[in-house]
């Protein structure tokens, strides 16, 4: 029997709430599917920060190194610990020690799910940069304080990051309907952006197979809404596709249904599985949150491992579980009695 090594960051908030959850359903497929899980879990957090003065130890990125995959909650408590210490504390380390670089977003409705626009057959599916771009952390502030205090962040965007990103993105786009939009914002940023269009024009004299939209960031969101059913693969910058996916959430029904991959394309390091939602503090503890984001990332790292059955059997089993109005509207079950539909039609 295949056992794979999982490493458990439940984080803050509803994090330790939906991990619980996720890995009772996971430990169900295993069973099921004939592998077996093992995890060890980390105390990673803002409270863990609170008590070292770091969000993780100073050899975490070598003991997560051992680890066939990694699972994460949630991460955040803005009322103890500033938003951009825990991110550069945990999250964006991971995703750049381990070069995760593509972000994995889809957005689509579920059965049973009412989203906020007229349009319901649309499959979106996120390609978001991730280890780069806007968020590459170069830059600084002198002069704090003071009237004269200047701020500069400065985005970094080299060939290697964007050529392996749409190029990721292509991949995906030629195994699915074969259509891929890029996303810049190249009329107003004349450096970063026109590169990426550029380099967007080069990879696609290689995939002859698949369509290619050239669209800028404003009008991309407009398009979400307007017409989804349009869209195919999208391809973006890790600033625009982090907005973009939180607007995809939302035409799938909101954050509790919005899973995520990091991952790490050529496997020298374990990929990362996350909801996309936050930690929520003012209902962490309460059995109000819904897993289903959670459980559906889970699913995610199951074909990741290359678990693809049981992969397909945790997301149809949501979608059994959704299909009856359980989970579908906020407040409407517990995150017991949503896992709990989940393991029954899992198991049947």
């Amino acid at each position: 029997m295949t056992t794979y090594k999982l490493a458990l960051i439940p984080g803050d908030g509803i994090g330790v709430d939906v991990t619980d959850a996720t890995m009772k359903v996971l430990h169900a497929a295993a069973a099921k599917f004939s592998f077996a899980l093992a995890s060890e879990t980390f105390p990673w957090s803002c409270e863990y920060y609170l008590e070292t003065g770091t969000m993780m130890p100073a050899d975490g990125i070598a003991v997560l190194k051992g680890f066939d995959a990694i699972y994460l909650g949630a991460v955040g408590w803005p009322a103890t610990v500033p938003d951009s210490v825990s991110l550069h504390g945990l999250l964006l380390p991971i995703r750049k020690e381990f070069r995760q670089y593509a972000n994995i977003r889809p957005h689509r409705l579920l059965p049973g799910v009412e989203g906020p626009l007229k349009s319901e057959g649309f499959d979106i599916l996120c390609i978001r940069e991730n280890t780069e771009g806007e968020y590459s952390g170069a830059g600084g502030r002198v002069h704090q304080g003071q009237d004269n205090e200047v701020a500069v962040e400065t985005s970094v965007f080299t060939r290697t990051g964007v050529e392996r990103i749409l190029r990721f993105g292509f991949e995906q786009a030629r195994a699915r309907r074969k259509h891929l939009t890029s996303v810049t914002k190249s009329n107003a940023q004349k450096y970063s952006m026109v590169f990426w269009d550029e380099v967007t024009r080069e990879l696609a004299a290689e995939y002859p197979d698949v369509t290619v939209s050239h669209m800028h960031i404003d009008a991309m969101a407009a398009k979400m809404v307007m017409a989804p059913e349009q869209l195919d693969v999208i391809v973006a910058s890790n600033l625009f596709g982090d907005i973009l996916t939180d607007l995809g959430a939302a035409i799938q029904g909101g954050l509790g249904f919005a899973a995520s991959a990091n991952i790490c394309p050529d496997r020298s390091g374990p990929s990362m599985f996350e909801p996309v939602h936050g930690s929520a503090p003012d209902i962490a503890g309460r059995n109000i949150a819904n897993p289903i984001a959670a459980v559906w990332s889970g699913a995610m790292m199951l074909d990741h491992l290359g678990e693809t059955d049981a992969a397909k059997a945790v997301l149809a089993a949501i979608e059994v579980a959704t299909g009856k109005g359980i989970g579908t509207r906020p407040g409407s079950h517990s995150t017991d009695e949503i896992t709990a539909a989940i393991l029954t039609a899992l198991e049947a």
